[in-house]
């Protein structure tokens, strides 16, 4: 690669707009230009999601994910303090209810201290009490740095660096194909088309679409899946302080419900997952056949359904069921019955799927000469997207 004059990110959510940053700060002088399809950024997982910042429990010691959701936790808490954004700690209890969820729990917390998580801790039953009066379990991983933040609030303010520093960010214009040349790449809309000498893909929910117009290979695919939010009511709301999650259960492949402070105040109960009538069906009713159509004839979707179905009858309960709803975050704290509940925000998940349909798991990001294809960034990663930026900055710099 010869120097690079000019770069091109395409995908407006938190990590695309902190990828264009980096590039901006890293690259003196080079024009950096943003393509987004939707007319605002954060339109997608950004704008939809629960708002933690996730402090590294769970993830695979030396793995991508555990390195840069630590890395990434220190770029955004001093983002915020720059910027003068909200950045609350109000720390995360993960609660074993069974002799068999407390031998799972005790793994977690040597990951966490493997990955160097601040402050976490193990808790008997007495001491949960200590830090969330109302919650009930045997015992509790403590994670007093878990931090809630609002990531399009961030999104706008890392676009406000990259304007800053000359960068150009173009709404409503969807990419529809990515050409390497002999040298650079061209950006093709529907517009028209571009020439670049690094290309950033970030396109969230239509990453696989996009590698695949690029010639990449079909899978890892994105499956869809929609998580559904309710809403405490304001009589229930302050009965949890921080975030209270169940401890993971291996043979289900999503966390189940849980409750997430968000950052306005408001006590969030979820979220379910189930799959999803399009990649970005945010209400119930919104159906899109193309994107049915794309994971019916898939045979990972049917490979994964098949070795699923509990946890599709466990998720399906919480779908057509308040109640059942209620009833899961009630395993932890027993006060919340009779609660009012009020329906919260809908997301999708970008979930990668391979050919045989297994999930995949940690961050996958290819490198095709003068692109640069982010295929999978689940959660933490948000928590990790200005980490995510730095590695992708680095690595293309290195060639």
């Amino acid at each position: 690669m010869g120097p690079i004059k000019r770069c091109a990110v395409v995908g407006g959510g938190i990590i695309g707009i902190a990828v264009a940053r980096e590039l901006a700060n890293k690259l003196d002088g080079a024009q950096v230009t943003i393509f987004e399809k939707e007319v605002r950024l954060a339109a997608h997982q950004t704008g939809h999601n629960s708002g933690v910042v996730h402090a590294g429990l769970y993830y695979e010691p030396g793995g991508l994910k555990a390195r840069l959701c630590r890395r990434g936790v220190e770029l955004l808490q001093e983002f915020c303090a720059a910027k003068n954004l909200p950045y609350e700690a109000c720390g995360k209890l993960v609660i074993a209810q069974t002799a068999e969820e407390q031998h799972r729990l005790e793994a977690i917390f040597a990951r966490a201290k493997a990955n160097g998580v601040p402050g976490a801790r193990m808790l008997n039953g007495d001491q949960i009490r200590e830090v969330e009066p109302n919650a009930v379990g045997l015992s509790a991983l403590h994670s007093p740095e878990t931090a809630i933040v609002d990531y399009a609030a961030i999104t706008r303010a890392l676009a406000d660096d990259v304007r800053a520093s000359g960068g150009t960010i173009r709404l409503g214009q969807e990419v529809t194909a990515l050409e390497q040349q002999s040298e650079g790449v061209v950006v093709r809309t529907k517009d028209g088309s571009g020439h670049f000498d690094l290309v950033v893909a970030c396109a969230g929910l239509q990453s696989d679409r996009l590698a695949e117009a690029t010639g990449e290979p079909a899978t890892p695919k994105i499956v869809p899946f929609f998580g559904q939010y309710f809403l405490l009511g304001d009589e229930a709301r302050h009965q949890v302080k921080g975030l209270i999650y169940p401890v993971p259960d291996p043979r289900h492949p999503f966390l189940g419900v849980h409750l997430t402070k968000r950052i306005d105040g408001e006590m969030m109960l979820g979220p379910n997952a189930f799959i999803s009538f399009g990649r970005e069906s945010y209400a119930w009713n919104a159906v899109n056949v193309r994107d049915i159509m794309n994971y019916a004839l898939f045979p990972g979707f049917w490979n994964f359904a098949r070795k699923n179905v509990p946890s599709a009858v466990r998720e399906l309960q919480t779908v057509v069921s308040k109640k059942k709803f209620i009833r899961e975050a009630m395993r932890f704290v027993p006060s919340l019955e009779g609660a009012t509940v009020l329906p919260g925000t809908r997301g999708v998940r970008a979930q990668a799927m391979n050919g045989d349909g297994s999930l995949v798991d940690d961050f996958v990001i290819a490198r095709r000469r003068d692109a640069v294809l982010v295929r999978n960034a689940p959660s933490p990663g948000a928590t990790s997207s200005m980490a995510i930026a730095e590695y992708i900055v680095e690595q293309a710099l290195a060639d």
